[in-house]
C-alpha cells in the first residue's frame, strides 16, 4: 500500500512538471479540480476520478491527464470506453507507443493475452528513436508490470539509438525483475564505459542492498567484481567500487589496503585516503584511521596532506585516549606525542585545538595544572587567533582554575566568556559550567535558578543537561531537614570533574552508608557505573547499572540505565541478545523516555529489521525477498 502511494505521488509530480513546460498557448489546468481528481484516484474511486480527468484533458490537451483518464476507465471496469478512447487517439497519431501499452492492459483484463502481447510488441516498434520517448515508454511498461517488454525495449536501443546509453535504465529493469546477476553485469559494463557513472551505480545497488537480509547480494556483487578485476586489472573504476563495498561493510582495513595499492600504482589517492581516515574515525575505528594518516605522512612533504595529516592524527590520538579505546596511549605517552607534534608544526593559530587538548591533558590527567595555565596563557597570545578561539581557551582556563580550587578566578573567566558570547552556543555552554560550579559549591538554589533559564537554550544538548541537573537538585534538595546528602553528592561530582576518582568513590561509599534510604541511592550506582566505564571495566559498570533497574525500576534513571546497558552489551561486552533485551525493556517499560527513538534504532538493527530503511522504487504489487 505504501509503495502504491509512492508511485501515485511520483506520477503526479512528473505530471505537474510536464504541465509546467507546456506551450504558452495551452491552457493550464484547474488546480482545484486536479486536486479533487487526485484525491479520488488515491482513494481508488476511479469512476469519479475519470470524469474529472476527462474534463482536465479536454481543457488542457495534456497527455498526462489522458493517461490518467484511461487508467481510471480501465480500473473501474469501463473497458469498452477505454478501448474506444485509445483507438480514437491512435487515429490521430498511431506512433503514441504508451497508448499501445494502455490498450494491452485493457485486452489482458478481457483475457485476450495474445492480442495484448501484439500491442506491446507494436509499442516497441513504433516508439520514436529518442531518449525521452524510450524512458517514457519504459516507465509506462514498468508501471503496468511489463518488465519483460521494458527489457526488450532497452536491448533494442543500441540498434535504434546507437549514440545513447541505456545501461543504467536496463539495470533498473533487472532490479524490478529481481534478476540481480544481470543487474550487476549491466552496471559493471556501465562503469567500465564511463567511470563518472560510478555514483549512479552505487546508489542503485544500495537500493537492492537495503532488502538484502543475509548479505547474499553483496557477496554476489563482490564475486562478479573480483572476476572482472582479474580479467581487466587496468580498469581502475572496479577498484573504486570494491573500496566502496568495503566501506559499506565498515571493513576499513581492506578499503585502506586497496587505496594504498592504487596510490602505489601512481594514482594519487591522498584525498580518498584522507576521507577514509575521517570515516573510520567517525566510527571509532581509531587504529585504521591512524594507519591512514601514517601512510599519508610517510609520503613526505610532497603530498599537500602531509601537515594536515600530522595535525589531525594528533587530535585523533587524543580522542582515542578520551574514548578509552583499545590501543590508546597513556597520558605520559600522549604528552610526548604532543610535544613532538608542536616541535614539528609549531605553536600556531592552526594548532590552537591541539594546544587546548594538551592543556586539558596536563591539568586533568597528568596533574600539572600550573603547566596547563602557562600553556593556555601562552596560546592566547598566538597571532591570528579569532576572538571565539581565545574564548575557548579562556573557558578551558576557567576549568583548570576549578580544578585548582580557585573558584573566584574561574567565575571571572566564565563571566568574560559569557559576556563575549551572548548570542552563540559557547555562551550557553559556559553558563552551564557556571551553574554547575554553583552546584559543586553547594549553592543549590542559585544553581537551580540558572539551570531553569538554560532549559530554553537553543542547543538541545545544553537544554537537556540543564533540565536533568535542575530536576536532580529539585528532587533531592528538600527531602531532608539538612542538605548534607546532596552537598556530599555534589562534592563527589566535583572530585569526578577533577579526575580524582578514588576520592569520589570514597565520598559515594560514605554517602551510601550514612543515608541508606535516601533517594540518591540510584544516583550513586549511576556514578559508580560511570567511573567503571571511565576505567574500561565494562562488566563492573554493567553490574551497577543492573542494580538500578532491579532496585529502582521506576525511578528517573531507570531508562538511562537500560539504554547504557544495551550499549555496553552491544559495543563492549559482545552480547547482542542481552543488548536487544535491554533495548526492548526500555521500549516496553518506558515508552515516554527521550531514549526511545535511539533504543528502537539499535533494537531493529540487532534484530535484522529493515522496516526503517527507505523502500526501493517498485510498483505497489511487487516486493523483493
Amino acid at each position: 500500500m505504501k509503495q502504491h502511494k509512492i508511485w501515485i505521488y511520483l506520477s503526479f509530480v512528473v505530471g505537474f512538471l510536464t504541465l509546467s513546460l507546456v506551450a504558452p498557448a495551452q491552457q493550464m489546468p484547474d488546480v482545484t479540480k486536479a486536486q479533487l481528481a487526485n484525491r479520488y484516484y488515491q482513494g481508488r474511486d476511479y469512476a469519479k476520478a475519470a470524469v474529472l480527468y476527462d474534463e482536465l484533458y479536454e481543457s488542457t490537451s495534456s497527455s498526462y491527464y489522458f493517461d490518467l483518464y484511461l487508467t481510471c476507465l480501465t480500473e473501474s471496469g469501463d473497458l469498452e470506453n477505454a478501448e474506444k478512447e485509445i483507438k480514437k487517439a491512435l487515429r490521430k497519431d498511431n506512433r503514441q507507443a504508451t497508448l499501445y501499452v494502455q490498450w494491452a492492459v485493457v485486452l489482458k483484463k478481457r483475457g485476450e493475452d495474445d492480442e495484448a502481447d501484439k500491442k506491446l510488441q507494436k509499442a516497441l516498434e513504433v516508439v520514436p528513436p529518442s531518449r525521452g520517448d524510450y524512458i517514457r515508454l519504459s516507465n509506462t511498461l514498468l508501471t503496468k508490470g511489463e518488465y519483460g517488454y521494458a527489457e526488450q525495449l532497452y536491448l533494442q536501443a543500441p540498434l535504434k539509438i546507437p549514440e545513447e546509453s541505456f545501461l543504467f535504465e536496463l539495470g533498473r529493469v533487472y532490479l524490478y525483475q529481481r534478476n540481480y546477476t544481470r543487474m550487476f553485469d549491466v552496471y559493471l559494463d556501465m562503469i567500465r564505459q564511463d567511470e563518472k557513472t560510478l555514483d549512479r551505480m552505487e546508489s542503485a545497488v544500495q537500493s537492492a542492498f537495503r532488502l538484502d537480509v543475509d548479505n547474499s547480494l553483496r557477496q554476489q556483487l563482490r564475486g562478479r567484481l573480483l572476476k572482472r578485476m582479474q580479467q581487466d586489472p587496468d580498469v581502475i573504476v572496479y577498484n573504486r567500487l570494491l573500496i566502496w563495498l568495503f566501506l559499506q561493510e565498515k571493513n576499513y582495513t581492506q578499503a585502506l589496503r586497496q587505496q594504498i595499492a592504487l596510490d602505489k600504482r601512481g594514482i594519487d589517492e591522498s584525498p580518498m585516503i584522507m576521507e577514509l581516515a575521517r570515516i573510520a574515525a567517525r566510527n571509532d575505528e581509531f587504529e585504521e584511521s591512524l594507519k591512514s594518516y601514517d601512510y599519508l605522512i610517510s609520503k613526505g612533504e610532497k603530498t599537500p596532506y602531509f601537515y594536515q595529516a600530522k595535525l589531525v592524527r594528533m587530535d585523533l590520538l587524543y580522542q582515542q585516549f578520551r574514548a578509552n579505546a583499545e590501543g590508546a596511549l597513556t597520558p605520559d605517552e600522549l604528552s610526548v606525542q604532543f610535544e613532538q607534534c608542536f616541535g614539528e608544526l609549531g605553536y600556531l593559530a592552526e594548532t590552537q585545538t591541539l594546544m587546548l587538548d594538551y592543556a586539558h591533558l596536563l591539568a586533568f590527567d597528568l596533574k600539572r595544572p600550573d603547566k596547563a595555565v602557562e600553556l593556555l596563557d601562552f596560546t592566547m597570545e598566538v597571532p591570528r587567533l579569532q576572538p571565539f578561539e581565545i574564548d575557548e581557551l579562556r573557558t578551558e582556563l576557567g576549568d583548570v582554575y576549578v580544578l585548582k580550587g580557585d573558584v573566584y578566578e574561574a567565575i571571572l573567566l566564565y563571566s568574560q566568556v559569557i559576556e563575549n558570547n551572548r548570542t552563540n552556543e559557547l555562551g550557553d555552554q559556559v553558563k552551564m559550567k557556571k551553574a554547575r560550579l554553583g552546584y559543586y559549591m553547594g549553592e543549590m538554589s542559585w544553581a537551580k535558578a540558572q539551570l531553569d533559564v538554560l532549559k530554553a537554550s537553543t542547543s538541545k544538548l545544553i537544554a537537556n543537561d540543564a533540565m536533568e541537573l535542575a530536576l536532580f537538585i529539585g528532587n533531592n534538595m528538600n527531602l531532608d531537614t539538612t542538605s548534607v546528602p546532596l552537598q556530599l553528592f555534589a562534592r563527589a561530582d566535583l572530585l569526578l570533574f577533577r579526575n580524582q576518582t578514588d576520592s569520589a568513590w570514597a565520598v559515594l561509599d560514605s554517602l551510601q552508608t550514612a543515608y541508606p534510604f535516601h533517594s540518591l541511592q540510584d544516583d550513586i550506582y549511576y556514578r559508580k557505573a560511570a567511573i567503571m566505564k571511565q576505567q574500561g571495566k565494562w562488566a563492573e559498570a554493567a553490574t551497577f547499572l543492573e542494580q538500578i533497574i532491579t532496585e529502582y525500576p521506576y525511578d528517573l534513571l531507570a531508562d538511562d540505565a537500560l539504554l547504557e546497558l544495551g550499549d555496553l552489551y552491544r559495543t563492549k561486552l559482545n552480547d547482542p541478545e542481552k543488548a536487544k533485551a535491554y533495548y526492548l525493556k526500555l521500549l516496553e517499560d518506558h515508552p515516554g523516555s527521550v531514549h526511545v527513538a535511539q533504543a528502537r534504532i539499535w533494537f531493529r538493527q540487532l534484530r535484522g529489521d529493515f522496516d526503517d530503511k527507505p523502500e526501493a522504487n517498485v510498483p505497489a504489487n511487487k516486493t523483493f525477498l
